[in-house]
């Protein structure tokens, strides 16, 4: 599994979050919405201190990451995190491995 933050992205994550020390953005799966290969759940964003990463990204000395306890939302696919510039926020996309 992979965690893609693509460059608009990571921008807008500059822009809208301060990160203190050891802390990253976390993706999780909540419940709730919907999303192309999930029913009932989304993918919900975090600023928080990684306790079990399973996957992490690291671009310009921000990191991303996913925790183990979410491998069950994430199984079998590879996120994409890009940026929407009508809703002016991230989106996600799901690539099957």
């Amino acid at each position: 599994m992979k965690l893609t933050i693509t460059p608009k992205a990571q921008e807008w994550f500059k822009r809208e979050l301060e990160l203190g020390e050891g802390q990253g953005i976390k993706f999780y799966g909540k419940v709730y919405g919907k999303t192309q290969v999930h029913d009932g759940f989304s993918v919900g964003m975090s600023v928080d201190i990684p306790e079990s990463p399973l996957v992490e990204t690291i671009l310009e000395d921000q990191l991303f990451f996913i925790e183990e306890a979410d491998e069950w939302f994430f199984k079998g696919y590879d996120l994409v995190v890009d940026y929407d510039t009508e809703l002016d926020e991230p989106k996600y996309d799901f690539n099957q491995i």
